[in-house]
């Protein structure tokens, strides 16, 4: 009797073996998902198989079982699953240098409460330097600048600096102005001393910034690591798999690309060269650098300044400021000179462009190197307000307009004092952007906005702040569909990166950076979308969050 109960058994081992000699072994398979691909056909699937951090195939439950083995199986029990979500500009290092070494100023509804945050930060620190940033006075009952009055009765032997949410502004004490040689006479090109009755006020505009900043004592690569660590971790908890670091320095870069070959920095990174001589000698003069982590081929410039601070350059005077069109950083010299260098050597420009005078002057100096359609994917970082004369020009010369959906949102309490009811319809215009070129990468430019990219595609389709106003949406008509919103945030935001044959969907072939996330951004209610939580996320096919 043993040995007739022994056969059975034996028999359905050998069959369970043969049928799994006759599989293939992935390192990880996914079941039960609500799998949205991203793919050309913007396909769903349940299931997908990894191999060697890449997809090697999506399908049913079925296809997939009957294909691979893995010691490693994820229900995700009819939760969402998206491609690992993208920024297309952000500030990632320094967002994290942030974190370290500067007061926290967002959200402030008062100078009185900088000033206490700051006082609070030197008790408590000691800083030789003592750094702030985030304030926005447009979030104060008094709009008004602030000068440095109080920073010099409080902090006499200190040098201060605290920068203005969109970092085209800053406020420097006596002192700080004193250690960088600054007298009542300076002038910068690009920037502005602001003076009140022929005296400093202490307020900073663009370039003149620079004059101060460049006294602040360099970080050291501990600081730029933990800086780098502390921003991968947070910047996982929303999901986000991939950022393009807009200006970087050749010592950060070196920084990033070892720890990433260590191991301990995974979030993948698209470097973009703040224009200095060593990035161009280290750099460019070297060609394109590409590793499965870092991608360097790209040059960060500036136009203009911000909106906020009147800085970004207009083809006519602000609305609520007569005589005053803003600022250009530079002059054009100095950007055909760049871009002659970027385009011998097959490098992106991706410009700062914030003002319609701004961006009509980079879309004339792009397109002199450009001569038409192309595959060159030159950008124009922020694209915030377009003559309506120039927006065929995106398409005709193949400029890619990089934007962030939450800068309508952030802006629009305020943005029509600022250009008047006729030209704030070419603000802001995503979806006359998008129509340029059929496609369009999104991100936030934090740490001016908020890290989460379901606050980016939630701005997209719905113009809303978080708390649901206005009522009917902020120009609506220039809302992204769900499907472009999440495709700015995905492909479309590897595409800006030329790395949509890699990752930006789940298809096979490409890295399997993934989010398990709560909410199906496609389908929820709107009030249920700003809620959303992240799961999981998982860079090739490793779980980082």
């Amino acid at each position: 009797m043993k040995f007739k109960t022994i056969i059975p058994l034996v028999i359905s081992l050998l069959f369970i073996l043969s049928c799994t000699n006759n599989m293939k072994k992935a390192d990880l398979i996914l079941l039960n998902g609500n799998i949205y691909t991203v793919d050309s056909e913007f396909s769903k699937v349940e299931a997908f198989a990894v191999k060697d951090g890449r997809i090697i195939k999506t399908g049913s439950n079925t296809e997939i079982q009957n294909e691979f083995y893995s010691e490693l199986i994820i229900d995700a029990d009819n939760k969402t699953v998206y491609p690992g979500f993208i920024d297309a500009h952000c500030h990632f290092t320094g967002y994290g240098l942030n974190l370290i070494t500067s007061v926290d100023l967002s959200g402030t509804s008062s100078f009185d409460e900088v000033i206490q945050l700051l006082k609070n930060h030197n008790n408590k620190h000691e800083p030789t330097w003592l750094l702030g940033r985030g304030w926005d006075q447009n979030d104060w009952e008094i709009k008004d600048f602030p000068t440095n009055k109080e920073l010099n009765i409080l902090f006499p032997d200190k040098p201060v600096l605290i920068t203005r949410i969109d970092g085209h502004a800053a406020l420097a004490n006596d002192f700080a102005l004193k250690l960088s040689g600054i007298s009542n006479d300076e002038k910068v090109e690009g920037g502005e001393f602001v003076q009140i009755n022929n005296k400093l006020s202490g307020l900073l505009i663009d370039n003149a910034i620079d004059k101060v900043k460049k006294f602040i004592p360099e970080n050291d690569n501990k600081t730029i690591e933990k800086a780098l660590l502390l921003a991968q971790s947070n910047c996982f908890k929303v999901g986000l798999t991939s950022v393009a670091d807009a200006g970087l320095e050749y010592n950060e870069i070196q920084v990033i690309d070892s720890l990433q070959k260590k191991g301990s920095l995974q979030m993948r990174i698209y470097a973009m060269l703040s224009p200095t001589e060593e990035n161009f000698r280290n750099y460019i003069d070297n060609g394109i650098y590409i590793t499965d982590k870092l991608s360097v081929r790209s040059i960060k410039l500036y136009a203009d300044g911000a909106l906020g601070s009147r800085g970004a350059r207009l083809l006519e005077d602000y609305s609520d400021d007569a005589g005053n069109t803003g600022l250009f950083l530079h002059k054009p010299e100095y950007y055909n000179e760049v871009c002659s260098l970027a385009f011998k050597n097959n490098y992106q420009v991706n410009t700062h462009a914030i003002g319609d005078a701004a961006v009509r002057r980079m879309l004339n100096i792009y397109s002199k190197f450009l001569g038409g359609k192309n595959n060159k994917r030159w950008r124009i970082e922020h694209s915030q307000v377009v003559n309506p004369d120039d927006f065929k020009l995106f398409g005709q010369y193949s400029i890619i307009p990089s934007v962030q959906a939450t800068h309508a949102t952030s802006d629009m309490y305020w943005a029509e004092d600022r250009l008047g009811k006729e030209r704030i319809k070419g603000a802001y215009a995503y979806h006359d952007l998008l129509e340029q070129n059929g496609w369009i990468p999104n991100g936030t430019d934090f740490p001016i906005e908020n890290i989460n990219p379901v606050y980016t595609f939630f701005a997209a389709v719905f113009r809303k702040d978080l708390d649901f106003f206005p009522e009917n949406g902020f120009q609506t008509e220039n809302a992204l569909s769900r499907k472009e919103a999440l495709r700015s945030i995905s492909i479309w935001a590897a595409k800006a990166n030329f790395e949509e044959s890699i990752k930006g969907s789940l298809e096979t072939g490409k890295f399997a950076d993934f989010v398990i996330m709560d909410t199906d951004l496609m389908t929820a209610h709107e009030k249920d979308i700003p809620n959303a939580k992240i799961i999981a996320t998982y860079i090739g096919g490793k779980k980082v969050y």
